[in-house]
């Protein structure tokens, strides 16, 4: 599938702007099963100095400095991205989670220390005995460890309700779990930290879903066309916003992608961006500025199919 996202982040301040120092991860990854072939980015106003690099986890940041007075700042990314379907391990045929855990504390190469990393707490990702005690219906012994984390990310979809505005980033886990709600970057952190409770690696994924996505047909075949019910396409949370998902790390079959917030193994709906060990790693835009009193802030996502 070929897709073109446009992500537009608008800041309006009550007073001037004198300076802004900013980063920005608006590029997705290329690589696997995603194909990222151009990205524009256009800030408004011009920035008076702006380059790119790679941060630490391999992921394309734009820094950019505004140094003229201001009341309002417009980041714009558009993007066009080709995604292949990737047919996942089967969850029953991969490694015990046990030996997982012990195969990480033990793997000396760059891909074993590069996936050990992803196993520790981070600022947004810590646990306590709660979220232990969570984790472990999904893991009994033995269990082969797509099997456990598939199960834990179906119960937290089932169990916690997306809630937009009754959460920030800074909430911690165990508020969470408490209250039972949230949104995608919640779900993605609480999931992170049951996982990596358990000695297992998991990293936070940013990036998009599609816009729209279309139910099941009825697949009866015995109405009338003229009486067959029209499925309306659904929107998946997360939609018209950046999205947050993980991927959990079994040595035999690589990195696979969860989405607790729509109970999904991603596939060629979901545009990678960035990932880390949290949300602080990855946010789209942050930075520092000078002046600005109180500010607003307005997002819109798109992402479209295209030929």
């Amino acid at each position: 599938m070929n897709y073109r996202v446009r992500h537009m982040t608008r800041y309006i301040y009550t007073h001037p702007v004198a300076i802004a120092h900013n980063e920005v991860r608006l590029t997705p990854r290329n690589g696997g099963v995603q194909q990222a072939r151009r990205t524009q980015l256009a800030i408004d106003p011009a920035p008076s100095v702006l380059s790119q690099q790679q941060d630490f986890f391999g992921n394309t940041i734009h820094f950019f400095t505004l140094q003229a007075p201001h009341h309002e700042m417009t980041v714009t990314a558009v993007s066009d991205v080709t995604l292949w379907s990737e047919v996942p391990a089967k969850p029953a045929d991969t490694t015990p989670w046990e030996q997982v855990r012990t195969a990480l504390s033990q793997d000396l190469t760059a891909t074993g220390l590069d996936a050990f990393q992803f196993v520790f707490e981070s600022p947004y990702v810590r646990w306590d005995e709660d979220t232990v005690a969570y984790a472990a219906p999904s893991f009994p012994a033995g269990r082969p460890i797509l099997e456990g984390a598939l199960d834990l990310t179906r119960r937290i979809h089932a169990d916690f309700k997306y809630s937009p505005g009754t959460t920030s980033v800074a909430t911690p886990v165990h508020e969470v779990l408490k209250d039972r709600r949230g949104v995608c970057q919640d779900f993605t952190h609480l999931q992170l930290a049951c996982l990596r409770s358990l000695g297992l690696a998991a990293r936070y994924v940013s990036g998009y879903v599609l816009n729209l996505r279309t139910k099941p047909s009825d697949k009866s075949g015995d109405k009338p066309a003229d009486k067959a019910e029209t499925k309306a396409p659904a929107r998946m949370a997360g939609a018209d916003a950046s999205h947050a998902w993980l991927a959990v790390y079994d040595p035999a079959t690589g990195w696979t992608d969860l989405d607790p917030t729509n109970n999904t193994i991603p596939s060629d709906q979901h545009v990678t961006v960035a990932w880390g060990r949290d949300y602080g790693d990855v946010s789209p835009v942050k930075g520092v500025i000078l002046g600005g009193g109180t500010h607003s802030i307005a997002v819109a996502v798109e992402v479209l199919p295209v030929s």
